[in-house]
């Protein structure tokens, strides 16, 4: 602690512009709204008097995010809760699934908690009812349910708060309608299925354990309904048993209805009258449906839309001229619409699907229409789709969304941003042999010109591809997919895996090396996946998005180059030693060799929290894995899939973990 003699020498530094405190108290307190709350009320609070009173200042203890922070320990916690408990109305410990019951009961003393997320926390029906009851302003409030969870062991007072919760996320491992039913004042509704079809002792789980419970869910207030279905026969029996409700009596201030379900979701009796009172009695800013209830369905022709902000028609058989004529409305104003999901919809751009084929060209004309009247998006996806360009001025698919000025986030498919279509009497340029850039020398070439760039000896992309204009364009881009039309990763989170997957599409052929390192434009990318690429030679391009791109926090690489060979090691190994931001990598390849460079090059990468290798015929070396976790004191979440033995693995866990 400083003491008052400590002026004269924090005046003299003022004086000279180098001190700290010298700034405002507007200045300070927007850097200290960086700090993590933990550090900033048990460490910088302790620094001096003046950081002590801005460390309490309501607009840095109002909220207190926690969520999977791994620093956060049980005595962190407590000493955080005794010190700004009652100050504090938002609190977030999602993930902290490492913090005991006990612990999290501490929630409990922050009485005016109005706010509390505790997805992935330990919770018993009794702890959940002992702390619930002590938080009479709660209104928001996210929770999971588990194998155990028993309502009737909430009391009257639990109830009570319940009953008063306007926005419910519930997490469900277990047929339960949860807290559901207590919460009599519900405007929103998020479910997460997430209910394994067996129980750990191999008994079949059904929904109809629910049947018998005498509450049913209130949904008369409700204005948004959220479902996200995990695989699994029983999630969608159990969704089913939350939807009878609103069959009976549709919400009238529903405007928000996005169900997320894997694979096929047949139609129920229930489900159809649901969606008849929909398009009777509510007007929907938001939609998300399972494919199987709108394919050949004129449900989208019925609904009404009021300012709509989320569309979601992912792998739907919507053809060009039914996204015209029943949701844009042969062109009305959607100038509020900031999402719009039209992953696998291969006929979305055509005029007619039942005469298109999936490799034809698309017709510009319908997203010509389609970017005039969306000119605010902010989230666009078209992946998992063959969207090919015919030749023509102005007509190529990138320089149309050129025009989307406020996309933030935008997922392609790889043939969607080759320049166009390679011509029948034209033999095929060979491949460019890129040598694999080593620091900054660059390659001269007899006959060309040289000039200087900021990343001299890398794969620079040409000017003129419709790429390289359309990534100039949207400067701002934070989230950036590039996936290969036939791509199916060996391990997909809500698909089955594929075991002989499709090869890439014929006009991936031609993006390789200078479209990747065109990416390198977006200084603000935070978020870039790269999938099946089969044209990438080297992989110098990704040195320039490790160069450029310095806010980068989370990059998948999947089936770059030929996947006989792994040929772009050396570029990726050069461009991690300048990812300092680098949080999340997934790197996913056949016959990758996880050696003692490439784990060595991963340890430059200072924030790195998770990573994810998955090669099938791979082969990795456990003494550098070893090191390399000795040396990574971030690192969270470390999977490795590759060909190496049982034994090796087995091995290789019993280590990291004595350690």
């Amino acid at each position: 602690m400083s003491s008052d003699e400590d002026a004269a020498p924090a005046a003299a530094g003022v004086a000279s512009g180098t001190h700290l405190l010298g700034f405002s108290d507007e200045i300070l307190l927007h850097i200290l709204s960086h700090v993590p709350s933990t550090d900033l009320i048990l460490n910088v609070r302790r620094t001096c008097r003046k950081l002590a009173a801005l460390c309490l200042d309501k607009s840095l203890v109002h909220t207190v995010q926690l969520q999977k922070d791994y620093q956060v320990s049980q005595d962190k916690v407590k000493q955080l809760v005794k010190a700004i408990g009652r100050e504090i109305q938002q609190l977030n410990l999602a993930g902290c699934y490492w913090l005991p019951g006990a612990t999290i009961e501490q929630v409990g003393r922050c009485h005016g908690l109005v706010k509390v997320n505790l997805s992935g926390c330990h919770l018993t029906s009794l702890r959940l009812s002992k702390m619930l009851s002590a938080l009479p302003h709660l209104r928001s409030l996210a929770i999971d349910v588990s194998p155990g969870f028993d309502a009737s062991q909430l009391s009257g007072e639990c109830k009570a708060t319940l009953s008063r919760v306007r926005e419910l996320k519930q997490t469900l491992f277990t047929p339960s309608y949860g807290v559901v039913p207590c919460c009599t004042s519900l405007e929103r509704l998020l479910l997460y299925f997430e209910i394994l079809d067996r129980t750990r002792e191999g008994a079949v789980l059904s929904g109809q354990l629910m049947v018998g419970q005498s509450n049913v869910p209130h949904y008369q207030n409700l204005r948004v309904f959220y479902a996200r279905l995990a695989p699994g026969y029983i999630n969608q029996e159990v969704v089913r048993l939350y939807l009878a409700v609103l069959s009976d009596r549709t919400p009238e201030n529903l405007h928000a209805f996005l169900i997320s379900v894997p694979g096929s979701f047949a139609e129920s009796g229930a489900t159809k009258n649901l969606l008849d009172s929909m398009a009777r009695n509510v007007t929907l800013d938001a939609l998300q449906l399972p494919k199987s209830w709108l394919n050949g369905s004129s449900l989208l022709q019925n609904l009404r839309f009021h300012n709509p902000l989320y569309f979601s028609f992912s792998r739907c058989t919507l053809s060009g001229g039914h996204l015209i004529q029943r949701v844009i409305n042969s062109g009305r104003d959607l100038r509020s619409l900031a999402s719009l999901n039209l992953s696998g919809c291969i006929h979305c751009l055509s005029p007619d699907s039942l005469l298109r084929k999936a490799d034809d060209d698309i017709d510009s004309s319908i997203l010509e229409t389609l970017v005039a009247s969306c000119c605010n998006l902010r989230h666009l996806n078209l992946s998992a789709a063959h969207h090919h360009s015919s030749e023509g001025l102005g007509r190529h698919l990138c320089q149309l969304l050129a025009r989307l000025r406020h996309l933030r986030s935008l997922s392609l498919p790889v043939c969607s941003v080759a320049d166009s279509a390679p011509r029948a009497d034209r033999a095929p340029a060979p491949p460019a042999m890129h040598a694999v850039a080593r620091g900054f020398g660059k390659k001269v070439r007899i006959g060309v010109q040289t000039c200087p760039g900021p990343c001299s000896g890398h794969a620079a992309p040409p000017p003129s591809s419709v790429f390289w204009s359309l990534l100039k364009s949207l400067p701002f881009l934070e989230r950036l997919e590039l996936i290969g039309s036939n791509f199916s990763s060996a391990m997909p989170r809500n698909e089955p895996a594929i075991r002989n997957s499709l090869p890439p599409c014929s006009r991936a052929q031609s993006v390789g090396d200078s479209e990747v390192a065109a990416i390198g434009q977006l200084a603000f990318l935070r978020h870039l996946t790269l999938a099946q690429l089969p044209s990438v030679l080297t992989g110098s391009g990704l040195v320039s998005i490790g160069l450029q791109c310095q806010q980068l926090q989370s990059l998948s690489l999947a089936n770059l180059g030929l996947l006989g060979k792994v040929v772009y090691v050396p570029a990726l190994l050069d461009m991690l030693k300048h990812c300092e931001r680098l949080r999340d990598l997934r790197l996913e390849q056949p016959y990758f060799s996880a050696n003692a460079q490439f784990f060595q090059a991963l340890s430059q990468c200072p924030s790195l929290q998770r990573l994810c290798l998955v090669s099938r015929s791979g082969t990795l070396q456990p003494d550098a894995v070893l090191a390399f976790m000795a040396r990574s004191l971030h690192m969270v979440v470390c999977h490795l899939f590759t060909g190496e033995s049982l034994a090796t693995c087995k091995s290789l866990q019993q280590s990291l973990l004595r350690r």
